[in-house]
């Protein structure tokens, strides 16, 4: 049943949409515009274009406050965390959506009940299952981590997916010889892409910017990802008062993601829209 809005309704949602729009673009505008000052400037009109350019401000967060470490263990921890989801979560989806057997539709809500699960209340339990696997405060620990808290929803997002890939293909490749994991491999993946491809984004946003589990599951400061830190650089700024750097870190931080979700928007778009159409 389609279901109508008044016209009133659809004005205010659109001038919400429009106003939390505005905002988030001229956050992002001014904290990369106020990265490119100098402190005098920043501290003269916080409102002020700079008047000069510091690109230097960059090249002191990254070499001096080390925030070159930090991007490079989120550089490993998160490419190989999403790859690891899509590994396990997509046969496991499509195991789920197509195969016929006693106890399916429990493991599928097992997953479902797990998305619902706030990783805070596990903190403790990962905390020390870590520290006796002795894999605490490494960044091969925090990944499995990563991985076991995205899978969940990765595989739920999945499922309706493949519920939604054509049983004829299937049917017809396996009539011309090809065994069940050929037709996942060489027939269901490509097609279903648009989904894998989602998923990816998803949990690349998600764990880039993910501070509490990284902070409670590494200490030492070779193990620090990004987010903690720019934390760790704002403390340090409470003391030098370069707060122009610390702009400049947070731009490091959220550039990667944005990069990402303009060049991947319309996809992201595409596959929502293909998965719930046809899921």
């Amino acid at each position: 049943m389609r279901i109508r809005h008044s016209k009133a309704t659809i004005i205010i949602a659109y001038l919400v949409l429009f106003l939390w729009c505005s905002f988030t673009i001229f956050a992002l505008f001014w904290i990369t515009l106020t990265s490119l000052k100098d402190n005098r400037t920043l501290f003269q009109n916080v409102w002020a274009l700079p008047q000069e350019i510091h690109f230097e401000n960059y090249e002191l967060i990254w070499n001096t406050f080390d925030i070159k470490n930090y991007f490079k263990n989120s550089m490993i921890v998160v490419p190989i965390s999403v790859f690891m989801i899509l590994v396990f979560a997509a046969p496991a989806a499509y195991v789920l959506s197509r195969a016929r057997f006693k106890g399916r539709n429990i493991l599928l809500n097992f997953f479902v009940i797990g998305i619902g699960v706030p990783f805070v209340v596990l903190l403790i339990p990962l905390y020390f299952l870590l520290a006796r696997l002795h894999i605490i405060d490494t960044l091969f620990g925090l990944s499995i981590v990563y991985i076991s808290l995205s899978l969940p929803f990765s595989i739920f997002l999945l499922t309706g997916f493949f519920r939604s890939f054509p049983s004829e293909l299937e049917e017809a490749a396996a009539i011309d010889g090809c065994r069940p994991f050929q037709i996942f491999l060489k027939i269901v993946l490509p097609i279903t892409s648009p989904g894998l491809i989602a998923v990816s984004i998803f949990n690349f946003i998600g764990i880039w910017n993910e501070y509490l589990l990284a902070l409670i599951l590494t200490s030492s400061e070779n193990n620090r990802v990004l987010s903690l830190g720019v934390y760790a650089i704002q403390n340090s700024m409470q003391y030098s008062g370069n707060w122009v750097a610390l702009f400049a870190g947070i731009v490091i931080v959220f550039l990667p993601t944005l990069i990402l979700y303009i060049f991947m928007s319309e996809r992201i778009m595409e596959s929502l829209t293909l998965g719930a159409v046809k899921g």
